[in-house]
């Protein structure tokens, strides 16, 4: 008998501590949004970029990690119940940074100004806000 796959939920249960606590998971998708669209700073511009712009600079195998690092917004965003309105809003935000981001230089340049992160972190924050108050932190 072949052994069964591992349950991916299984998996991020031993490697996430409080994978359900609202305040935890937000803390979580704001440093991925962060190392997504924030990380470094473009010397001279001033202009914040992050791993999703960098990674998208390597043609097709960067487009695919970056894409599959946004799909983990979405896929805390599951996990935390959010009315599926939302959630194909934020695969649609990831769906056109994912395909325009594709397409080379244009693309590149289309990176450092459609953050399609940071709009599913907002979505994300919405309803934090909104359904479990008590996770709101004052931003700086």
């Amino acid at each position: 008998m072949a052994p069964s796959p591992p349950n991916p939920d299984a998996i991020f249960d031993a490697l996430i501590a409080n994978r359900t606590d609202p305040a935890a998971l937000r803390k979580r998708v704001e440093m991925l949004e962060i190392l997504l669209e924030r990380s470094f700073v473009i010397p001279g511009l001033g202009r914040p970029v992050g791993l999703d712009a960098i990674v998208g600079l390597v043609p097709v195998v960067g487009d695919v990690i970056a894409a599959t690092m946004g799909a983990y917004l979405i896929w805390e965003a599951r996990n935390l119940g959010m009315p599926k309105w939302k959630i194909w809003r934020m695969i649609g935000n990831l769906g056109v940074d994912t395909a325009l981001g594709a397409v080379p230089l244009v693309g590149d340049a289309f990176d450092l100004f459609f953050r399609s992160n940071t709009r599913n972190l907002k979505i994300i924050k919405k309803h934090l806000d909104r359904h479990h108050p008590a996770t709101i932190t004052i931003d700086q």
